[in-house]
């Protein structure tokens, strides 16, 4: 299986059909973000090991019952910030009858190679759920979403749609993708939430 042509979905069966080598790429793809999410909780590196561990252990015992293989990276993403909580939890228990000082604040470096790697995770995500979307919701929102978007006159004459049709098609896309991405397990907030132009 070529790592840079497999979708998370053929990753996800092959794995859970025995597929070391799928298990791999999984890992491969995925390991990073995991030690992104466990490094933001500032939790030293044994901790953030135990960390993408557990989260890898969850991954193998569950593999088998995903049925939505393309939301995995939300799965990862919740299932590592629950242990990282729970380990940080745990730990801070252990600081309180230990006196000892909680650990130092990760380098800036550090810091923002994790915000750059879950940016790469989130964008990747957001890409996906796009390309869910019918052709014409494609073509409105990236119209739309153009720095300089071209006036509705002109998006009505390109797509064929009626000026007044061209909000409400628009509501009704970023309806969808919110519905796609919920379906993730990311969270992405205020995102594409509407709004008149």
């Amino acid at each position: 299986m070529d790592q840079s042509t497999s979708s998370v979905t053929d990753l996800v069966r092959a794995a859970a059909g025995g597929d070391e080598q799928a298990w791999g790429q999984i890992v491969d793809r995925f390991a990073g973000l995991l030690w992104a999410v466990a490094r933001s909780h500032r939790l030293d590196h044994d901790r953030a090991a135990d960390v993408v561990q557990a989260t890898w252990l969850r991954l193998v015992q569950s593999l088998d019952r995903i049925a939505e293989p393309e939301a995995l990276p939300g799965w990862l993403l919740t299932t590592a910030r629950r242990e990282a909580l729970r380990v940080a939890t745990a730990h801070g228990r252990e600081v309180l009858a230990d006196g000892d000082e909680r650990p130092e604040r990760a380098d800036p470096e550090a810091a923002e190679l994790d915000l750059g790697l879950l940016a790469q995770e989130r964008d990747a995500v957001l890409w996906g759920a796009f390309g869910h979307l019918g052709e014409r919701c494609r073509e409105l929102l990236r119209l739309l979403a153009a720095p300089e978007a071209p006036p509705y006159a002109e998006v009505s004459a390109l797509l064929g749609i009626p000026v007044g049709s061209i909000g409400p098609t628009r509501m009704r896309c970023l309806a969808k993708l919110r519905e796609l991405l919920a379906q993730t397990g990311y969270d992405f907030g205020e995102f594409a939430a509407g709004g008149g132009r």
